[in-house]
C-alpha cells in the first residue's frame, strides 16, 4: 500500500490547529506509518506549514470562494500543504501539485480532487504574475501575516524588546540547530569533538561556558559515536547552562522540579556523580517515561516521583541543598523547535502560567535548606514569567538573595534580574535563569 505523505501532513496539521493537539504528539503517530527519508519529508512539511501558517492561510483564502468547514475541513490543511511546498520547498511544482491532488484519494474524498487541483494551479499562476511585476507596489501587510506570528504575541514582544523584536520573530522562523551534550563520565567535550571529526560529522561551534557542541547539520542520533552507550545526548546549548549554574557539590541533596523529559536531571548527574541524591518530580506520569529512558541509556540513578510541585504531599520533609525549578512556562523561547506553540498558546494563558509559577516557587522555597541554592529556569522570553516573576519573589521574601549570573557578554546589564537569553543568541534557544540563595 502506497502511503501519501501529503495526506498525513494534512491530518497532522488539522489535529494541531483545529483540535489543539501537540505536534510532538501527533507527528510521531504519522511518522510511524513511514520509513526512511519519508519521515523527514513529513516533518519538513508539517513544521513548514506551522511556521508560515498566517501567510499560507492568506494565500489560500484568495483562491477559495468560501472556507472549507465541517467534515471536509482536513482538505483546507491539504491546500496549505500544497501551497507550502510550492512556495518554500525545492520539490518541482508539478510534483507538488500532483502528489497533493493524489492525497484526496487517500483522504477518501475524490470529489475534492478538482478543487485542490484548481487552487494549486491558481496559486502557481499567481506566483507567475507576481514575478512579472517589475515595480511591485508595497502593500500594507498585517503584522501576523508579515511575521507569521499571532498578533497578541507580536505586541508583547514589541513591548518587551523594542529594539530586538523583529530579530526575535525572525529567529523563531529559522530551523533549529542540533546541540550535543557530552557525558563527562565517558569523554571530555574535546575528546568527543575528536570523535565527531573522525566520523566526518561537521561541528558548527562550541558554547564556551558549558562546552556544548553545535553541529553544522542535524542528523539521526544513530550516527553519533557512542549514542546508544550513553556517550552523548541531544540538548540545546541554552538548556545545558542549567547544570553549570546550579553548581552542585559533592554530597548535595538535589531536587529537579518539573523534570521531564530529564535532560537536565541527567546532566547534573553526569557533571556531579558524587552528589548524595537526586530526586526528579513531574506532575505528568506519562512524561516521566522519558526520564526513566534517559536515565537507563546513560546508566544513571535518580528517585523519580509523579508529583505536583505546587503541593507538599509527596515531600518527605528533608530539605534540599540545591533545587532546579524548570518552571511550567509559555515555551515562547523554543518556538523554532516547536512552531505549534504559536498557535496552541493563547494570550490569556500567560497570566495563568504566571500564577502557577508563583505557587510553585513559593511552595518549593520552603524545601530549600538555609544556605542552599535554587535555580529558576524557563524556556520563555516573556518578562512576566521571568524577571518580573523573580522581582516579585524577592520583594515578598526576606530570606532571598539574588546571585548575579555573569554571561561574559559585554552588553549584559549588571543590575539585570537573572539572565535572559533570546532565541538565536549564540545560536541557542530562548531561555531564562535566575539563581537564588536562601539566607541563613
Amino acid at each position: 500500500m502506497i502511503i501519501n505523505i501529503r495526506a498525513l501532513a494534512a491530518k497532522c496539521c488539522y489535529a494541531v490547529i483545529d483540535q489543539g493537539r501537540s505536534l510532538s504528539d501527533e507527528l510521531p503517530k504519522q511518522q510511524d506509518k513511514l520509513i526512511g527519508k519519508d519521515k523527514g519529508l513529513l516533518q519538513e512539511i508539517c513544521y513548514g506549514v506551522l511556521r508560515y501558517l498566517p501567510e499560507l492561510e492568506n494565500d489560500v483564502s484568495q483562491l477559495v470562494q468560501k472556507p472549507i468547514k465541517g467534515k471536509q475541513r482536513v482538505f483546507h490543511f491539504l491546500l496549505l500543504v500544497g501551497v507550502y511546498q510550492i512556495r518554500y520547498m525545492r520539490i518541482p511544482d508539478h510534483a507538488a501539485v500532483s502528489e497533493t491532488v493524489a492525497a484526496t484519494k487517500t483522504l477518501k474524498n475524490d470529489h475534492m480532487k478538482g478543487l485542490v487541483n484548481a487552487v494549486l494551479r491558481g496559486f502557481l499562476r499567481t506566483l507567475e504574475a507576481e514575478s512579472k511585476q517589475d515595480n511591485k507596489t508595497d502593500k500594507k501587510i498585517p503584522d501576523p501575516i508579515k511575521y507569521n506570528h499571532p498578533g497578541w504575541f507580536i505586541k508583547k514582544i514589541q513591548h518587551a524588546y523594542p529594539d530586538q523584536w523583529q530579530a526575535i520573530l525572525d529567529a523563531n522562523q529559522q530551523k533549529p540547530p542540533m546541540w550535543l551534550r557530552t557525558n563527562q563520565q565517558h569523554h571530555t567535550s574535546e575528546q568527543y569533538q575528536a570523535l565527531l571529526i573522525e566520523a566526518d560529522i561537521e561541528i558548527a561551534n562550541i558554547e564556551p561556558h558549558s562546552q556544548a557542541i553545535a553541529l553544522a547539520k542535524p542528523l539521526d542520533v544513530a550516527h553519533l559515536p557512542g549514542f546508544d552507550d550513553g556517550w552523548v545526548s541531544v540538548q540545546d546549548g541554552a538548556a545545558q547552562q542549567a547544570a553549570r549554574l546550579l553548581d552542585c557539590q559533592p554530597n548535595d541533596v538535589v531536587l529537579d522540579c518539573c523534570a521531564a523529559p530529564g535532560g537536565k536531571t541527567c546532566h547534573i548527574l553526569e557533571k556531579t556523580p558524587d552528589i548524595a541524591s537526586m530526586t526528579a518530580i513531574d506532575i505528568e506520569e506519562g512524561r516521566l517515561t522519558r526520564v526513566h529512558e534517559n536515565l537507563d541509556r546513560l546508566n544513571l540513578t535518580a528517585e523519580v516521583i509523579t508529583a505536583d510541585a505546587a503541593t507538599q504531599e509527596w515531600w518527605s520533609g528533608e530539605q534540599f541543598d540545591r533545587i532546579l525549578l524548570d518552571a511550567p512556562c509559555s515555551g515562547t523561547g523554543v518556538i523554532r523547535r516547536h512552531p505549534d506553540i504559536k498557535w496552541l498558546r493563547k494570550a490569556d494563558d500567560i497570566d495563568k502560567l504566571v500564577v502557577l509559577q508563583q505557587q510553585i516557587l513559593d511552595n518549593i522555597w520552603s524545601m530549600l535548606k538555609p544556605g542552599g541554592t535554587l535555580l529558576y529556569a524557563t524556556c520563555s522570553v516573556l518578562p512576566e514569567e521571568n524577571s518580573l516573576q523573580i522581582s516579585r519573589f524577592i520583594e515578598q521574601n526576606q530570606d532571598v538573595q539574588l546571585i548575579a549570573i555573569n554571561s561574559n557578554n559585554p552588553d549584559t546589564d549588571e543590575n539585570a534580574i537573572g539572565w535572559q537569553l533570546l532565541p538565536d543568541a549564540e545560536n541557542m534557544d530562548g531561555f531564562y535563569y535566575a539563581k537564588l540563595l536562601k539566607l541563613k
